[in-house]
This record gives C-alpha cells, sequence and structure tokens, in this order.
C-alpha cells in the first residue's frame, strides 16, 4: 500500500538532511529565526567553518580551477569545502533536493589520482564542484521536479550535460530546489517546503532556479547550472545579486534533461550557467561548447564559443577602436510599475553608461502585453494537464503558487489548428520587435540599432512569499529568444529606497539585492557578457575604459 503523501514528503525531507555528514549537521534549535538573523551571508555563515574553508569557498570559479588544474588544490579539498558549506546553506534555506557529498569526494579523489600520475588535470574544469538544478538527470539519483509522486524513482541514465560536465573534470554534488512543476517564480514544493533568500530569509530566493540561486548567493557553490522558460534563471539572479545566463534556444545542451509540459516548444526552456562573476559564467561556456554538445544533442546548435566577438566589442568599448555604443533603456513596461529601489538600479545604470560616453535611448517597443498574452497562451496549451496528472498521482495538494495554472478558465487543452495559429502570432510578434529594434538606428549618433537593452528584471528586489506577480518582466524575452545576462546593480536601502509607492514598503525588503536585465539579440551571449563584466566594473566604482575587469 503507497504511503500517504505526507509521509513520503517527510521521509524524503529526512533523508535530504541524512545525506549531511553528521559533523555538519546543526541542531534545529540553534537555528535562529529569520527575524533574529535575516542575513546568513559573509562572516555570520564564517562562524560554522574553517579558515581553509573559507579561503577555498570565498573564491571565484576562475581562481579555483587555476589552483585545482595545476595541482596547487585538490580536487577533494575543495570537493569537501564546498559540500560543508551546501549543508549549511541547505539547514538555512531548504535550497537542495539531493546531496551526495560522499560520491562527489570518490570523484573528486580519483581527479586527484588522475594527476598525481599524469600531472595535468583531466579537462579544464578539473575538480570544480558544479550544482545542478534538480531537472538534471544524474544517474541513481532522484529527479523529483518537487513532485511527491517522483520521489524514489532515480533515473538509469544521465542528462548530456552531466556527461560533458563529467568529460570537462566537474565534481558534481548536490542538485537544487525547484517549484512543484518548475512554473512559478517562487520555489516552493511540498517537499522541502520554501526555499529562502540568504540575504533575507523573510524574501525569496526566486523561481524555477531557486536553489541555485540561493546556494550561489551563499557561495555553497562556486558555478551553477539552472533552465529558464519564463526567468527561471534571470528572476533567481535578481533575487539573490549573482549573474545568471538566459541563452537562446540550443546553445546549451537540454537532451537528457527532464521538464514539466515536455514537447512544448512553442516557447521553449533553455539551459544556462549562474554564478557569482561574469568570468564563472563565460568559464562554463566555453568549457561546455569546447565539448561540441551539438555532436550529442539534437538540439543543440553547433554554434562555438566565439572569442573574436568578445575581442571586438571590448576594442569598441576600451581598445584603439574606442567608440560610442548605444544602450535601449526602461523604466516601466506599461503593465506594472516596478518598486522604487528597481526604479532606482535603472537610473543608476543609465548615468553610469552616460558617464562613460556612452548613448542611453528610451526604449518604446511593440506591446509587451501581447507578448506575455502570446507566452501565457503558450505555458497553458495543455491546459495545466501534464502538471495536474503529476500531482494526482501522489494526491498531493498543490503548493499555492500553483494555482495560476491549475484555476484556468478553460480544461481544454488546444487542438493542432491553434497551436498553429500560436505559433504564428508569435513568428509575426517576433517580427515586429526586430523592425523596432532595427528602427532605433535612426535615433542612435552611432548609425547603428541600440547595441543591447537594459530594463527590470522584475517589479520588486525579491519577493515576500506568496507575492510574485508579473513574470511578464522576462518572458517577453522567452517569446523573443534573446540572450540575456542578469547584472547585479544595488541593494535596498532604507535612507534611499523609503519612498511611498503602491504595494511597497521599504521595510520588507531591507538588503535585498537589485538586479537588471541587459538584453542582447539571438545568439549574443559572448557580446553581452562583455558588456556586462564592463557596466559591473563601472558600477564597483573602477576604471572601466582600462579594459582590466
Amino acid at each position: 500500500m503507497t504511503k500517504p503523501w505526507q509521509q513520503r514528503a517527510e521521509a524524503k525531507r529526512c533523508a535530504i538532511i541524512e545525506s549531511i555528514p553528521q559533523k555538519w549537521r546543526l541542531l534545529v534549535d540553534s537555528i535562529p529565526t529569520a527575524d533574529e538573523q535575516p542575513d546568513i551571508t559573509g562572516p555570520y555563515l564564517h562562524q560554522f567553518l574553517e579558515q581553509r574553508e573559507i579561503e577555498i569557498t570565498e573564491c571565484d570559479a576562475t581562481v579555483i580551477i587555476q589552483k585545482t588544474t595545476s595541482g596547487e588544490w585538490s580536487a577533494v579539498e575543495v570537493t569537501e569545502a564546498f559540500c560543508h558549506r551546501a549543508a549549511l546553506a541547505h539547514q538555512y534555506l531548504n535550497c537542495l533536493h539531493e546531496f551526495f557529498p560522499e560520491a562527489a569526494l570518490e570523484d573528486a579523489n580519483r581527479l586527484d589520482a588522475h594527476f598525481k600520475v599524469h600531472q595535468k588535470p583531466t579537462g579544464p574544469l578539473h575538480g570544480l564542484p558544479i550544482s545542478l538544478k534538480d531537472q538534471f538527470n544524474i544517474k541513481n539519483t532522484s529527479t523529483t521536479m518537487g513532485y511527491i509522486s517522483h520521489i524514489d524513482q532515480p533515473p538509469t541514465t544521465e542528462s548530456e550535460l552531466v556527461l560533458l560536465l563529467r568529460s570537462l573534470g566537474a565534481v558534481l554534488y548536490c542538485k537544487t530546489s525547484v517549484p512543484t512543476g518548475l512554473m512559478s517564480g517562487e520555489t516552493a514544493n511540498n517537499i522541502i517546503g520554501y526555499t529562502w533568500n540568504p540575504r533575507n530569509r523573510h524574501l525569496s530566493s526566486g523561481g524555477s532556479s531557486g536553489g541555485e540561486g540561493a546556494l550561489l548567493a551563499l557561495k555553497g557553490s562556486p558555478l551553477g547550472f539552472g533552465t529558464d522558460i519564463g526567468g527561471s534563471i534571470r528572476v533567481p539572479a535578481a533575487f539573490n545579486g549573482i549573474y545568471g545566463l538566459r541563452t537562446s534556444v540550443g546553445r546549451i545542451p537540454y537532451e537528457g534533461a527532464e521538464n514539466s509540459m515536455d514537447g512544448q516548444n512553442t516557447v521553449p526552456s533553455v539551459v544556462g550557467p549562474m554564478a557569482g562573476s561574469v568570468g564563472a559564467v563565460r568559464l562554463a561556456m566555453k568549457s561546455v561548447l569546447g565539448m561540441e554538445p551539438w555532436v550529442y544533442d539534437p538540439g543543440s546548435l553547433p554554434i562555438p564559443w566565439r572569442g573574436e566577438v568578445e575581442e571586438r566589442i571590448k576594442g569598441l568599448l576600451c581598445g584603439e577602436a574606442k567608440g560610442k555604443m548605444a544602450f535601449g533603456m526602461f523604466e516601466d513596461d506599461g503593465i506594472m510599475k516596478p518598486h522604487p529601489p528597481i526604479l532606482r538600479a535603472v537610473r543608476l545604470v543609465r548615468e553610469v553608461l552616460v558617464t562613460l560616453g556612452h548613448e542611453v535611448i528610451d526604449w518604446k517597443p511593440p506591446s509587451h502585453a501581447e507578448g506575455c498574452s502570446l507566452v501565457y497562451d503558450a505555458y497553458t496549451l495543455d491546459a495545466g494537464h501534464d502538471i495536474n496528472t503529476q500531482l494526482a498521482a501522489s494526491g498531493e495538494t498543490p503548493v499555492p503558487q500553483l494555482a495560476w495554472i491549475l484555476n484556468l478558465p478553460s480544461k481544454t487543452p488546444k487542438n493542432a489548428s491553434e497551436i498553429f495559429a500560436l505559433n504564428v502570432s508569435k513568428r509575426r510578434w517576433q517580427k515586429v520587435y526586430m523592425d523596432y529594434w532595427n528602427s532605433t538606428a535612426s535615433r542612435t549618433t552611432t548609425g547603428r540599432p541600440v547595441d543591447a537593452l537594459i530594463c527590470p528584471t522584475t517589479i520588486m528586489a525579491a519577493a515576500l512569499p506568496g507575492k510574485h506577480v508579473h513574470p511578464g518582466s522576462t518572458t517577453f524575452v522567452n517569446m523573443l529568444d534573446y540572450s540575456t545576462v542578469t547584472l547585479p546593480v544595488t541593494h535596498v536601502d532604507e535612507s534611499v529606497d523609503g519612498v511611498e509607492a503602491e504595494g511597497y514598503d521599504v521595510r520588507d525588503y531591507e538588503g535585498a539585492p537589485v538586479g537588471l536585465q541587459l538584453i542582447g539579440r539571438q545568439y549574443e551571449e559572448e557580446k553581452i557578457l562583455v558588456l556586462a563584466e564592463y557596466i559591473s566594473a563601472a558600477l564597483r566604482g573602477e576604471d572601466a575604459n582600462s579594459g582590466h575587469w
């Protein structure tokens, strides 16, 4: 007889805790409440770590691989340090679905043995721990996607990305939390509960790659991979103050990963890296594309990493061929007005770009409301059938964040003719938007269309539980399939953000990160990462024009 879903959820919850070595477990009563300790980043978490662990885990992924590929640091010590920090992160934030430090340390031992014999690394990611969103299949490790019915059904094969990362020398050690069925901007499910924001534990870590966002922000991982169908990389990146790259369709392999509504290809989900620096994101892209994933994944396109594009853009910014660049920018998409900290961030970036000598024009594009409506139609093509089926398999009660897709006015899936019509409407809206982007050449002094677009990622810095609204801030990008990176800009500061606005109280968001979207056209990942690095340097007060970022 199948156990009630509540018992299965509790057993899984306990199993995650039991996967944490006893030496790293905390007494439940010793963990302060969010009121007592809202921010657990930095010095607070350091009290649980050895000095050597702090040294390792505070390093950027680009620094770590210099140490591990040269033999200065062992894969074992690096893996153990991040496993310890990830274990702490989960006990405070509920950010893991799967944790397998023993298997990770075995893999790390093999990497160290290889280096000892051959005096060279196994690949460019040798000894680098990498976290993965729960969707990616790892042999003999469950992929629940937040569903009770998927507990204890481990796959016997691995996602292509997992296989490539192993070949590159990466160490896999955890899979991070997602909302039930993935389709939410907050990470909540009946297994782990709610995934909290490490900078303010009253707030959400975002979704659906919310576990990744929280873990990376707490430096329990130096580099991770998420997926994005409507903002699922960018929202957690913005909420947690990190970088997240929404790649164009087919750039990074998706084959072998699980998904909700698998086969819905009007607005496809994409894979992208998330990390604390642009350099780490670039490292992930270059490493994976260097393995030619299009040979293994029929959905991957044969587009290698294009270093020449990076050099050209960097040259325009600060080289001998330096020239002005043009950016489009908007504060408000005409649907919902962002909170004051978001508006301040947009204005801050505008000021930085103008000070650097670049041009910023107001972006007044085709109706975003129309694009958002088309995205919504794509998400609901099956009238919620897939998610309802998975929930019914265990009888679990849906979390409130699923109400939007479970309480649709129509329970009838769209037929083939309706899907065809939607795809035509999508193509037409894409064309209208493309034409608008091209038309900006007549408004810039460069004689070119704008080089990139900058706008809010969400209307709030981070959501209060149950309060994430207006996914249209990000979904319009998915309809266009534009390459987009989330750019950390500032933090909510009561002294400057304490102004009155509808539905906003600055005290709810104190300390929360504020991030914006930097948007390029399709397959412009190289370009937007250079721009993100440049703007980030300026925001830090560095000499961005020096080119030494």
